[in-house]
């Protein structure tokens, strides 16, 4: 997924540098791709915020039992906690560049319009 954003962000970049673009075209299909990485970054969210709670709760459940099986379970979730939240925090920072490059999109659209207006 990674992969994927990267490249995408830097297509539409390198889009946005030139002036012979569908630019209505392009914005529907910008506005898709905004629409399935926000669903991801959801979802990422959703299971983020579930790796938190678990980890805490065996946080809390290590300190009240002082097992080592529970010790090693918090250890492992903070393993795996750890790329969730660097993942979580790539998605949501691809999104927010893309609803910028949306609207450097619509402003490529209203200068290709009003020069087509002179």
């Amino acid at each position: 997924m990674k992969k994927r954003v990267l490249a995408y962000l830097k297509y539409i970049d390198e889009l946005l540098e030139t002036d012979n673009a569908n630019w209505d075209e392009e914005i529907k299909k910008h506005l898709v791709q905004i629409g399935f990485f926000a669903h991801e970054r959801l979802v990422h969210l959703i299971v983020t915020v579930l790796f938190a709670l678990m980890t805490m709760a065996s946080i809390l459940y290590c300190n009240y039992t002082g097992s080592m099986i529970a010790l090693t379970l918090t250890v492992a979730l903070l393993v795996l906690l750890i790329p969730y939240i660097m993942h979580y925090y790539l998605l949501e920072n691809s999104v927010q560049k893309m609803y910028v490059q949306y609207d450097a999109m619509m402003n490529k659209t209203k200068e290709a319009f009003s020069t087509m207006k002179e």
